[in-house]
């Protein structure tokens, strides 16, 4: 099943979250990533109207410094 898709030019952002991230920092990455003049033509999602597809990556916390399993304990719930 398909819950989201991007077709054309567009945005997929992996996004790591952790329990000390406030709802503040949230809405400044979105600006920042709807702003961001990374498309053709040094344009934004904001100026193109592109989409952007985030998705919540909490792999991105993992700590593999001790054993063979990594722990996600610094990831949001």
């Amino acid at each position: 099943e398909t819950v989201g898709e991007i077709s054309g030019e567009g945005l997929c952002v992996l996004v790591g979250v952790t329990h000390e991230d406030t709802e503040e920092q949230a809405a400044r990455l979105a600006r920042k990533l709807w702003s961001l003049r990374v498309l053709d033509e040094e344009r934004s999602c904001s100026d193109t109207g592109a989409p952007l597809l985030v998705i919540s990556q909490f792999t991105l916390y993992g700590d593999a410094r001790k054993g063979r399993r990594p722990t996600w304990s610094a990831a949001a719930p």
